[in-house]
């Protein structure tokens, strides 16, 4: 009798595993607002990923906790302010002893509790040390650079200038002066990585990894650490000209995106996978040719304008998503850990408190809650702003309050603090009092 029963068990476990979605978060690293076809780019070829946002949704209000990479992945992957998690001061580099603690209960670390298979394939920078790595915090596989492309093993000495026309020029020889390793699982594999050919050699992961969980439910986070500076591209797709080299990385990377779009399709898996495309913050400005841009957006990384945190937006999944759509309502990376376990129709075990919300239903298309509060925070950590509704304000470092209206103004270029001070005045003491929460809350990291 229980050898009659086996086939039907097995059927159940089978349509279990289908019914749950699988999820993939796409991430690029210093990618401009203004970085994609989709989102206004004349100059930057993207079908790929404009391909996702006529098939899907576009969301035009996306803005990340930090305008830094530490912070920023903090946030996404806890669903917190990066204050909250002891990680909203800079960056880590290879001489950090510090790292995400494996307390925390991030993305990964929930969709493992739903028997989903996990894997991190990229730039993780939340910290080097084997107790912080992927592994450790609910990824069951990990393919990666540890730190940011520019950072040099062990202790971040003896490195080229990054974003210079002479590293473009020169791909084969400057590939080689930052001795950036990469990691599988928690062992150096190769040191230095060679970056022309990261970028797509993360898509082959990526692919490999989808392809083998295709029978059972699957959540990828794929980080590329490009367009980070320095910038570089394999042989076959390389533009000499340096005044083409943040165009020539773009463009590689859509390529990749729709490597990996059209495996899912062919592995018949589209209707029930969602796949986001995002940036963990605004261009690198101060690179030029190397950088993007945040037009209509004011500032670039390292800013709370606009240009620095708000970044594009690209939400896929046939059949689940609505079509041709797009979406103002504010929504930060930090929404994505509750939003996505909705969407998986589970719930969080409420084990640390979050700041992110549950914004599927905008994912889907009819928003039933929405954000109306969003605190922009320094590249140190360092309170500077508050939005609420289409109200933005910013205390800069010389404490004069700037307030802006995006919805009638969203290049911050008409402060009106000074025609609407009660305004000014009661965001300010809102964004102290929400801040003063976050501090008195905050949990340690992990420290060697």
């Amino acid at each position: 009798m229980k050898l009659l029963l086996l086939p039907f068990y097995a059927l159940l476990v089978a349509s279990a595993f289908a019914a749950k979605p699988n999820f993939i978060i796409i991430l690029t690293d210093d990618q401009g607002y203004n970085d994609l076809g989709c989102f206004g780019s004349k100059t930057i070829k993207t079908p790929n990923i404009d391909a996702m946002a006529k098939e899907g949704r576009m969301f035009t209000s996306f803005v990340t906790p930090s305008p830094v990479c530490t912070p920023s992945r903090a946030g996404l992957l806890t669903g917190s302010y990066p204050k909250r998690v002891g990680l909203a001061k800079g960056v880590l580099f290879p001489k950090s002893n510090f790292g995400l603690n494996s307390e925390e209960y991030t993305i990964a670390d929930h969709f493992k509790s739903l028997e989903y298979a996990t894997a991190c394939v990229g730039k993780w920078h939340l910290g080097h040390h084997p107790e912080v790595l992927p592994r450790a915090n609910g990824f069951d596989y990990y393919y990666g650079i540890p730190y940011s492309n520019d950072m040099t093993h062990p202790v971040n000495k003896k490195a080229a200038k990054p974003g210079v026309d002479e590293s473009w020029l020169n791909q084969d020889e400057f590939v080689k002066k930052w001795k950036t390793p990469l990691i599988e699982n928690e062992k150096i594999i190769e040191i230095p990585v060679n970056q022309r050919t990261i970028t797509r050699r993360y898509t082959d992961k990526a692919i490999e990894f989808v392809t083998a969980n295709k029978e059972k439910p699957f959540f990828l986070y794929l980080a590329h650490s490009m367009p980070h500076i320095p910038l570089f591209v394999p042989e076959d797709v390389y533009d000499a000209d340096p005044k083409n080299a943040y165009k020539c990385v773009i463009e590689h990377i859509d390529t990749e995106v729709g490597r990996l779009v059209n495996s899912v399709k062919d592995l018949g898996l589209a209707e029930n996978t969602y796949i986001i495309f995002t940036s963990d913050n605004g261009p690198w400005l101060n690179f030029k040719n190397h950088g993007g841009s945040a037009l209509p957006l004011r500032g670039g990384k390292m800013q709370t304008f606009e240009g620095g945190q708000r970044v594009p937006c690209v939400m896929w999944a046939p059949g689940r998503i609505p079509a041709g759509t797009s979406s103002d309502a504010l929504f930060s990376n930090i929404d994505l850990l509750p939003s996505l376990a909705a969407l998986a129709d589970s719930k969080l075990p409420g084990k640390n408190k979050i700041d992110g919300l549950d914004l599927s239903a905008t994912i889907t298309g009819d928003p039933t809650i929405k954000r109306e509060e969003f605190l922009y925070y320094s590249k140190q950590g360092n309170i500077e702003g508050i939005r609420q509704g289409d109200w933005k304000l910013l205390i800069l470092k010389k404490n004069k309050p700037m307030l802006f209206n995006l919805a009638k103004d969203v290049s911050e270029s008409k402060d009106l603090a000074a025609k609407f001070p009660e305004k000014a005045s009661t965001l300010a003491a809102r964004m102290k009092q929400l801040d003063q929460e976050v501090s008195a809350n905050a949990r340690p990291v992990w420290k060697k």
